[in-house]
C-alpha cells in the first residue's frame, strides 16, 4: 500500500519489505537524531492493521497468543506471537486494547494470513476479527514527542515512543502536527541499536522465540496452553536454543553494509564454515555501521567475527 506521505519533500521510496513508505527524506543521520530526541515521526502506514471486537476478545486471544492478555488493562501496550505447532514463530503482533477493541499492527503483507488463521479459530467465541489496513495507518512518534495525537483511534505507549493508529483518510492532515519526518532507515537503525527483533528479518522458518530474545517481551512463561507452548517450555526448562541473536559493531571503513543473509564466520577463519547470518544492518548516527545476526549457540561470546568481508565485534543479546 503506497503511502500518501511519499509526497513529502525529499522522500525517497523504500524497497523490499518496507516498500510503500519513505526510506529517508534526504538526511539519514539528522532524521535519526530527531527521531531519537522525540522531535520526529516515522510513517509505518505500510504495516497491516488487525482489529478484534466482542466481549470474549481478550479471553479468546489469550488462548491463541504467547502473551498473557486475558486481563490486559486498557491502553497498555504489549507484544505477542503466533507459533506453529512445533513452536516456530509465524506471526508477531503489536497490541493495545482500548476497552472495546483490540488493535494490532503486523508486518506488511502478513495480515491476510493472520486473519485467516484467526477466523478459523473463532469457534463459538463472541468475537469479530477484521483487516482494518485500508481504514487505519500506523505512525510512530519518537520517545518524548510532545504531540497530543488526539486524532488517533488507538495509541500504543512504549518505552521508545508511541505507535498511533490514525484514520488513513486523515493521515496527511494528522502528521502536520508531528514535526519533521524520519524514514524507515532511521527507524530501523534505532530498532537494531535496541536489539528489537523483527519478523522476517531476525526470523526464518525455524526460529523459536528464545533465539531472538522474544521471551523477554512477547512470551509469558506462566500462562496456560497455546499452540507451540510445549516447545517453549521444554527449551526454557531443559535446554538451550540452537541459535542466539547477537549485536554487531561493523568495521566503519567498509562502504557497503552486509545484506540480510550475509554469512557470518570467525575472523580467524574467513574461509571456514558459516556460523550464522546477518539479519539486519544499518548506519547509526552515533555507533556507525551496526547489525544484528543469528549465530550458532556455541560461538564464543568473545570471538571476533566477519560478516561477509566486513570485520565485526559482537555483543551478547541472547546468552549462550
Amino acid at each position: 500500500m503506497k503511502s500518501p506521505l511519499l509526497s513529502l519533500p525529499g522522500a525517497v521510496p523504500a524497497e523490499g519489505a518496507d516498500e510503500g513508505v519513505a526510506a529517508h527524506y534526504g538526511d539519514l543521520f539528522r532524521e535519526q537524531r530527531e527521531l531519537a530526541a522525540g522531535r520526529a515521526f516515522t510513517d509505518l502506514s505500510h504495516r497491516g492493521v488487525i482489529t478484534v471486537t466482542g466481549p470474549d476478545r481478550l479471553a479468546w486471544l489469550h488462548l491463541l497468543l504467547t502473551q498473557h492478555v486475558s486481563e490486559l488493562p486498557p491502553q497498555q501496550a504489549t507484544e505477542a506471537l503466533v507459533l506453529s505447532p512445533h513452536g516456530h514463530v509465524e506471526h508477531a503482533l503489536y497490541l493495545v486494547d482500548d476497552g472495546t477493541t483490540t488493535w494490532a499492527h503486523v508486518e506488511p503483507g502478513t495480515q491476510a494470513e493472520l486473519l485467516a488463521y484467526l477466523e478459523r479459530m473463532k469457534f463459538m467465541y463472541r468475537v469479530e476479527v477484521a483487516d482494518a489496513t485500508a481504514e487505519f495507518a500506523v505512525v510512530h512518534l519518537g520517545q518524548g514527542h510532545p504531540a497530543a495525537a488526539s486524532g488517533a483511534a488507538a495509541v500504543r505507549e512504549l518505552p521508545y515512543g508511541r505507535d498511533l493508529f490514525l484514520p488513513r483518510a486523515e493521515l496527511e492532515a494528522q502528521v502536520r502536527e508531528f514535526g519533521s519526518p524520519a524514514g524507515s532507515w532511521a527507524y530501523e537503525a534505532l530498532r537494531i541499536e535496541a536489539h528489537r527483533p523483527r519478523l522476517g528479518f531476525e526470523t526464518d522458518h525455524r526460529t523459536i522465540p528464545h533465539e531472538v530474545d522474544w521471551l523477554r517481551t512477547a512470551v509469558h512463561l506462566n500462562k496456560g496452553c497455546y499452540r507451540g507452548q510445549e516447545t517453549v517450555a521444554r527449551v526454557h526448562n531443559l535446554g538451550k536454543p540452537p541459535r542466539r541473536l547477537v549485536f554487531l559493531h561493523l568495521d566503519g571503513t567498509e562502504e557497503v553494509l552486509p545484506g540480510h543473509g550475509t554469512e557470518v564466520r570467525l575472523a580467524t577463519d574467513p574461509e571456514g564454515r558459516a556460523l550464522g547470518f546477518v539479519t539486519s544492518a544499518a548506519r547509526h548516527h552515533e555507533l556507525g555501521p551496526i547489525a544484528l545476526a543469528l549465530v550458532k549457540r556455541n560461538v564464543p561470546v568473545d570471538a571476533e567475527l566477519r560478516a561477509g568481508a566486513v570485520p565485526a565485534a559482537q555483543e551478547v543479546v541472547v546468552a549462550p
